[in-house]
């Protein structure tokens, strides 16, 4: 089935991930503001906030870990107010084949994210929304994982080759199958999170901007952290 998924994406971009964790923020936004690339700020700052489905034993997570080449990670995603009526939310399934990056978007019914969150609300949600009926058989065999929000900066490099966004403020709550309070929860994570993403055509100059950054490239996601953090 997930191959079918591949096959639906036509515009695979690249991904490179890059973990902070002995910068400040300004520090960071300073390297960016001076970077030779002349990266400029193209949307405002706002928070993304996830709800991760994997199965009961983690296969997303450990294909993560594992770094399985080819894989799928299913989540719901919405702007703004963490813990709210969510108007708008959106399922994606995130693709992934070695560092080629698809994405399938899909729009959802509104959503109650308040106490009470629980698996059958989600799979009620699903099943009204209109989704394609090889992603509605994939997620409804998916369970709640985490949920987790972070502050995220858009820019653009000057010739508008390269986007590059960065999260901070990074929170993970563990989600149970029923009710949830959301009071499991790990402490912020510290750490900043770097992804600068582009078309494969400008993969050949991408060493150019990567190089004069002092950041190390990391292949683990936010889902990761956060899942390490929450099942220890």
């Amino acid at each position: 089935m997930e191959d079918l998924f591949f096959k639906s994406v036509k515009d695979f971009r690249y991904e490179r991930k890059f973990y902070v964790d002995d910068l400040r923020k300004d520090d960071v936004s300073s390297l960016i503001k001076f970077h030779p690339a002349l990266f400029r700020e193209i949307y405002y700052e706002r928070v993304v906030n996830n709800i991760y489905l994997d199965t009961l034993d983690l296969v997303n997570y450990f294909d993560n870990l594992n770094g399985v080449s080819k894989r799928v990670k299913a989540r719901v995603r919405w702007y703004g107010k963490t813990f709210s009526y969510v108007e708008k939310p959106v399922l994606e399934l995130k693709l992934k084949h070695n560092l080629h990056i698809g994405k399938i978007s899909l729009d959802l019914k509104p959503m109650d994210i308040t106490t009470g969150l629980s698996i059958s609300s989600i799979r009620d949600i699903l099943r009204a929304s209109a989704l394609p009926e090889s992603v509605y058989a994939y997620v409804m065999r998916l369970d709640l994982c985490m949920l987790n929000s972070y502050t995220r900066k858009y820019y653009l490099s000057a010739d508008g080759k390269y986007r590059l966004t960065v999260d901070t403020d990074l929170t993970n709550y563990k989600l149970f199958p029923n009710r949830n309070d959301f009071l499991c929860k790990s402490e912020p994570f510290g750490g900043i999170v770097i992804e600068i993403k582009y078309n494969k055509p400008n993969d050949e100059r991408v060493d150019e901007i990567t190089n004069l950054f002092p950041f190390r490239m990391t292949r683990g996601s936010k889902y990761a952290i956060g899942v390490s953090e929450l099942y220890a």
